[in-house]
């Protein structure tokens, strides 16, 4: 890609992620965008001038943005989640005082302060199936109950529709991506 490139890292205006495009000659028509290891990957047929990708690449850094506009939970949302989740798999009473994303996890896909009932979440499960993101919700939620990873732990954990599916899901994330979060929350 070209250094004056609106998609790339050092256009003015445009922050990171860079965006890498990918030619194919079996491509013919269509274009596609996703992102892959912190970088926006266009996907565009070979035949198309700089000029016709420069205008694809525009185009659809701008279908993306408004597409993950689209699918991100607020904090207001996940709030919610967790009070659905409390009343229906947790003990009467059981309330998180706040619950949020936060960008900052690295090592954990999310954590507990059970002394003020404070729950963070790794922005980087907002991409994940809504089942994923319950099942490490509740996972918190639980330690609200549950302080240790006993087996009264688990016993408020499993009852979760797809619980071995998740942890698979995200021990399968982790192994591919071994610099990402591992733990739900031990680190």
């Amino acid at each position: 890609m070209s250094p004056g490139h609106p998609g790339s890292p050092g256009h003015p205006g445009h922050p990171d992620p860079p965006v890498e495009v990918r030619r194919s000659r079996r491509r013919t028509r269509t274009v596609s965008a996703y992102r892959r290891d912190g970088r926006i990957v266009v996907m565009i047929p070979d035949r198309f001038s700089r000029a016709e990708e420069q205008e694809w690449v525009t185009k659809m850094l701008g279908r993306l943005e408004r597409s993950e506009r689209r699918t991100r939970r607020s904090d207001d949302q996940l709030l919610e989640r967790a009070r659905q989740l409390c009343a229906a798999h947790l003990p009467p009473g059981t309330a998180p005082s706040s619950v949020r994303w936060v960008g900052t996890m690295t090592t954990r896909w999310a954590s507990c302060t059970t002394g003020t009932g404070e729950i963070r979440m790794s922005d980087r499960l907002q991409s994940m199936p809504s089942w994923v993101v319950d099942y490490v919700l509740l996972h918190e939620l639980a330690h609200l109950v549950e302080a240790n990873h006993g087996p009264r732990f688990w016993a408020l954990v499993d009852v979760l529709p797809r619980a071995e599916r998740a942890k698979g899901f995200l021990a399968g994330v982790a192994h591919a991506d071994a610099s990402g979060p591992s733990e739900v929350d031990d680190a």
